[in-house]
């Protein structure tokens, strides 16, 4: 007769009735599936997720100019203006150039998709690792940025620059886990209120310089002895300045990288809200700039060579305080208004990232270049996984680099325009073979329209693109030149290091997807079927597993003790005949301790005598609630499945005991709850007993009654 297990199952809990865990208080209750396009984003919370980089880097990228023209000295200040043109002729063009990405790969690769589908697979991977790389110090700068404004503000806060940086890092990971719709209506408020208030200080400080009473910036007394120059060092100098400016794109190929986060229409919406991210920043960069101008800002890379200011009183001011400072007074509450709004903005301009890392991820996932992980969308059906990772990684270099604003920026842009390069060559090319299987068409007369718009749209396209192709490679030879000895020679190690990396994981997916293909000539010929229960001691996760065996119903059954002392395995035997269980109990030696060898070497004894029997290994193992339970138990049932699964034809069946403490995690209980019908129930009595012989007999037939033991 069929053993049957005295445990009662109970269904699980509905999810409401479920006690409170830390998980669920900290992310929200998971979503389904088919909640997944009410997480997609309308262009007015699309804007704060997205563009949040590009708007936030204006409160730096002024800064970083003119902090590298006055290393000439005050006069160098003059380049300022044509230098901040450049960069607003770039934004403009690469704008113009990432629509008509948009418009030929929706699916969210951008510049990783253009590069391997035009270019091949190497640049591709570069692409792909200079994005993950600069995503990463995208968290870093921004963050770092965030904190010296607040610090800027609070000057008592320095000495805790780090710890502030790595505790915001953290709660921009929780934010995100939680979803993207909650994610942008976390982050709108702060964005939209960042982009006001520094119009409105744009809008005060020319009103006041065109009624004559211009702002002065609190540092426009400090004089700069500037460093004596050769004419190619000014030359150098102006070039190092621009790549500075240029900060001031990032962010910008976000938008092609999370199309698939828009509402229908995709294209349409990401199109127009890169447009509007594009024009704010230039409006905010080229205003913040004037400004610093007019009000005489001189914010020096090492303050202490500004004459007449106290390094010993602290951290110089950023430009932005500097300029609030200026426009409203400080202390005045419009000035803790724009410097509160300025350092929430940089914080949630890593947000940014935290939308197209996870995004590029999937995509690399997708292909076969990163971990499958990275391709799972979480509780709250976000790519959870690619979130954590970029939070820890940015979190290691904010810790080595001390949160250091003037270090990290050195890194910085070095990836973002290694990517706009080879995308903006691959979109040329793209063009190039679109017009070409256009031209080699003999449409009739009703598709010569259709083809000669479509014509029209291609040309338009290269022409934009290789504009945006020659001023980016231009750009990025300024940037790996003026920054390279600075520090961005680490990013031009780890670029190929990790691009070498992504090669390798795709290799070895090949590799593993050619091993397993299947094919009419692969046969594994097994002619019996045998399963053993291993067991300790006669309990009822034991009883439990013989139950499962049974019922599946194997040509051979039999239970297998690894003796280790004589004194439990008689005990065992005893039980076994009081208890008259059903299959017969084989108790195998095992002089050295050892669990799974024995096991083995019965198997193999097993499958000599009887043949090439598929065997399956029951394992009874305790489920806990507590995470210490699982320190008080000896885990042997994982280890000893971990090292049978390398013998072949032998699978595992782990068979779960739910102890009462499980009721935590499943909201079930593994026995009867008191005054249940069936608690106290004694085990069934078994009409049919087994019978341990004697050592020296070898395994038993397929079918026998009994067991036989054999030598350990």
């Amino acid at each position: 007769m069929r053993v049957t297990s005295p445990a009662v199952t109970y269904e699980p809990r509905d999810p409401s009735e479920a006690p409170p865990r830390a998980k669920r208080l900290i992310l929200g209750d998971p979503l389904t599936s088919e909640m997944l396009d009410d997480q997609l984003l309308p262009k007015k919370r699309a804007l704060p997720i997205f563009a949040s980089d590009a708007l936030s880097s204006v409160a730096y990228a002024p800064q970083e100019l003119l902090m590298i023209l006055l290393i000439g000295g005050t006069a160098f200040l003059a380049f300022s203006p044509w230098v901040a043109a450049g960069v607003v002729v770039l934004l403009i063009v690469v704008v113009a150039s990432y629509r008509q990405l948009i418009k030929a790969y929706p699916s969210g690769g951008g510049d990783y998709e253009v590069a391997r589908k035009n270019l091949g697979e190497g640049p591709g991977v570069v692409v792909a690792a200079a994005l993950l790389v600069d995503y990463v110090l995208t968290v870093a700068v921004s963050v770092a940025s965030g904190v010296d404004n607040i610090i800027s503000a609070i000057p008592e806060l320095n000495p805790g620059r780090i710890e502030l940086a790595v505790g915001f890092v953290i709660l921009i990971i929780l934010v995100n886990l939680r979803g993207v719709r909650e994610a942008s209506f976390a982050f709108a408020i702060p964005t939209y209120l960042f982009i006001g208030s520094v119009a409105v200080m744009i809008v005060v400080g020319i009103a006041r310089t065109l009624l004559g009473d211009p702002p002065v910036a609190s540092s426009a007394a400090f004089e700069v002895q500037g460093e004596q120059l050769t004419q190619a060092a000014v030359i150098l100098l102006i070039l190092r300045a621009f790549s500075s400016g240029c900060s001031a794109l990032t962010g910008v190929e976000a938008v092609s990288n999370g199309v698939p986060a828009f509402r229908a229409p995709k294209v349409r919406n990401a199109q127009m809200t890169l447009v509007l991210m594009g024009g704010i920043a230039i409006l905010l960069f080229s205003g913040l700039t004037a400004i610093g101008l007019i009000s005489g800002v001189h914010y020096a890379e090492n303050p202490c060579h500004l004459i007449g200011f106290d390094c010993a009183a602290g951290p110089q001011p950023s430009l932005m305080a500097q300029i609030a400072g200026a426009t409203f007074g400080v202390g005045s509450i419009p000035f803790f208004i724009v410097q509160a709004a300025t350092a929430c903005v940089l914080l949630l301009a890593a947000n940014t990232a935290f939308n197209g890392f996870p995004l590029l991820g999937a995509v690399l996932a997708r292909d076969g270049y990163a971990p499958k992980a990275l391709n799972t969308r979480g509780d709250r059906l976000v790519y959870s996984n690619g979130m954590v990772i970029l939070g820890l990684a940015a979190i290691v270099v904010l810790i080595v680099y001390q949160a250091n604003l003037t270090t990290l920026i050195q890194l910085y842009i070095i990836g973002v325009f290694v990517s706009f390069s080879l995308g903006q060559i691959g979109m040329v090319r793209h063009w190039r073979r679109a017009l070409r299987e256009l031209n080699a068409l003999t449409p009739d007369a009703a598709a010569q329209a259709s083809a000669a718009a479509e014509r029209r749209s291609a040309n338009t396209g290269l022409a934009i693109n290789s504009v945006g192709a020659g001023l980016t490679v231009f750009v990025l030879l300024i940037v790996t030149v003026t920054k390279f000895t600075h520090g961005a020679w680490l990013v031009f190690i780890a670029i190929p290091i990790l691009a070498m990396l992504m090669i390798g994981v795709n290799r070895y997916y090949r590799d593993v997807e050619h091993e397993i293909q299947v094919d009419d000539q692969t046969h594994f010929g097994a002619t019996g079927d045998l399963a053993i229960i291993l067991v300790g001691r006669l309990q009822k996760p034991v009883i439990k597993a013989i139950d499962y065996a049974l019922a599946a119903k194997h040509q051979t059954t039999l239970a297998v003790h690894i003796a280790v002392s004589d004194e439990e395995s008689a005990a065992l035997q005893k039980q076994w005949d009081e208890h008259r269980i059903p299959i017969d109990l084989v108790i195998v030696d095992s002089p050295f301790r050892s669990y799974a060898a024995p096991v083995a070497k019965f198997i193999k004894k097993f499958r000599e005598k009887h043949g090439s029997s598929v065997v399956t290994v029951y394992l009874p193992q305790y489920i806990v609630g507590h995470w210490w339970e699982r320190l008080l138990h000896n885990r042997r049932s994982g280890r000893i499945a971990q090292q049978l699964m390398l013998i072949h034809g032998v699978s595992i069946t782990l068979v779960p005991w739910l102890l009462d403490s499980s009721e935590l995690i499943y909201g079930r209980r593994s026995r009867p709850l008191p005054g249940d019908e069936r608690a106290g129930r004694p085990t069934p009595e078994i009409q049919h007993h087994g019978r341990r012989v004697s050592r020296a007999e070898g395994p038993p037939a397929p079918g026998a009654a009994n067991a036989r033991s054999l030598e350990g």
